[in-house]
């Protein structure tokens, strides 16, 4: 185990309020009418079940389920505040009080820049356990989202099952994990879930998994993502639903109606857990974008994506729910002056807004390339975020009237116990050059780049995580080759 701190959290004092009070209420209107009068469709007959039960008005021909507010308010009333994901090592914790944000990884892309040869390739179960191990180094990154990349030398039938085995033993920190659908894959997730927390009953005490669950955008969801969501729901796992609008396509073009279609959406979903397992954790996600109006695809980083995110947190927060903000996602295909303008940008606003979460760090390209050097200049935006959104503290302490009165004038501060206290204070580069120019020129006018693919090459080289026992090694691996005859 690194002897680094395991997490590192932004604390953040300054925020961000993109929309007025009023703002919020009109918003807050509009959705309410929207699921309402439109609904939402849910082509699951367990789903309709338990939302007509609950006093949805169901179509069960179109099935679509219209949600009356008084039904809306109710449900998120029930949902738990500040929800626990759990991690292996509980230093690890995550308590999504509003307190602090903790970020993830990017996920799911499907080609990894090797760090040995530089080249573009597929990506494999290999580099998921090493996704794993890496996200587990780095104190910048509080929880594993995704998987990173996917396994894509092993069958599609089970996939996620080979993925959360890599990661389970990669990393001690909470997995949220992503692609996990269906009623046989979700269950199947969920035993390897049990085998590594201790049982159904510690599991559920302290879930070191969540699941996203994705609606179809506009207002549907598809089948297999409801029965992950609501297995998984029963068996105590957290549970997000994480709309990916665009506006323009699958939302109106415009911010204000992006973000109705957007979080109805979500908040549907979070309706239906509540009325089928009331009192289930539940969190919201989102990650609303709009159209390229070039290639009609995600532009993965634009300016109104800082400010969906930030108003889309913001109406989390008015609905008492954590939220977990998709952030960082650059449609830059290297490490260069676009990603780190989108990466800077949508860090600062999700943390000034105040998301719970955010996913996340290390994909290039729209979310389908991996670079580890990538995720560590990452890290360092976040930890430069992390120290403006701090703020200054103002206190007897930090104001050092008694030490300005004994150094007096043209004296030097660098003796002085106080300022050797707080220098801990002071940012510290990590992977960025800050040498003078005739130092770079002799060090072979190595730049952060450099420096953070040398970085992430030791990391790779030298990090072991916390391992698992052999018992539950073992036993995720029966459980990924039971699978595997009975799927494949």
């Amino acid at each position: 185990m690194s002897v680094r701190q395991r997490i590192d959290p932004i604390r953040p004092r300054l925020h961000w309020h993109v929309l007025s009070d009023a703002d919020v209420e009109r918003l807050d209107d509009a959705i309410t009418e929207t699921l309402a009068e439109v609904g939402a469709r849910f082509p699951l007959e367990r789903a309709l079940d338990a939302l007509e039960l609950g006093g949805c008005r169901v179509d069960r021909a179109a099935q679509v389920a219209r949600v009356p507010e008084s039904v809306m308010r109710a449900a998120l009333k029930a949902a738990p505040k500040a929800p626990l994901l759990a991690a292996r090592d509980p230093s690890c914790d995550l308590v999504l009080d509003g307190s602090r944000c903790f970020m993830s990884n990017d996920g799911c892309g499907v080609w990894v820049i090797d760090p040995d040869t530089g080249e573009r390739r597929p990506s494999t179960k290999a580099d998921v356990a090493d996704s794993a191990r890496f996200v587990d180094a780095a104190p910048e990154v509080s929880f594993y989202w995704g998987p990173v990349v996917t396994a894509e030398d092993v069958s599609s039938a089970t996939r996620p099952l080979h993925e959360l085995e890599a990661v389970f033993a990669g990393t001690s920190k909470h997995f949220q994990a992503v692609d996990v659908v269906g009623a046989d894959m979700t269950g199947r997730a969920v035993e390897m879930a049990r085998a590594v927390a201790g049982g159904a009953e510690e599991l559920r005490r302290r879930p070191i998994m969540s699941l996203i669950a994705c609606p179809i955008d506009p207002l549907s969801n598809d089948a297999v993502s409801l029965e992950a969501a609501l297995i998984a729901a029963e068996a105590g796992v957290p549970v997000g639903f994480l709309s990916l609008t665009l506006g323009g396509a699958s939302a109106p073009a415009t911010m204000a109606g992006n973000l109705v279609v957007n979080l109805a959406a979500v908040l549907a979903g979070i309706v239906l857990v509540q009325l089928a397992c009331p009192g289930a954790p539940v969190f919201m996600a989102g990650a609303p974008s709009v159209m390229d109006l070039k290639t009609g695809g995600y532009t993965g980083g634009s300016p109104e994506d800082y400010v969906l995110a930030a108003a889309a947190t913001q109406m989390a927060h008015h609905y008492g729910l954590a939220m977990n903000m998709g952030t960082m996602a650059s449609g830059a295909k290297e490490p260069g002056w676009q990603a780190a303008v989108d990466d800077a940008l949508s860090t600062l606003a999700s943390v000034s807004a105040g998301a719970e979460m955010m996913s996340g760090c290390g994909l290039l390209d729209g979310s389908r390339t991996l670079s580890y050097a990538h995720l560590l200049m990452e890290a360092e935006i976040y930890s430069i975020v992390q120290k403006v959104a701090g703020g200054i503290e103002v206190s007897d302490e930090t104001l050092a009237l008694d030490v300005l009165k004994s150094v007096g004038p043209s004296g030097t501060y660098l003796a002085e116990k106080h300022t050797r206290a707080h220098m801990k204070e002071i940012w510290r580069p990590g992977v960025w050059d800050r040498t003078p120019y005739d130092a770079w020129q002799v060090a072979g006018r190595r730049g952060a780049l450099q420096n953070a693919e040398e970085r992430a090459r030791e990391i790779l080289r030298t990090h072991a995580p916390e391992p698992l026992a052999a018992d539950v090694r073992a036993e995720l691996r029966r459980l990924v080759e039971e699978a595997e005859a009975e799927l494949v």
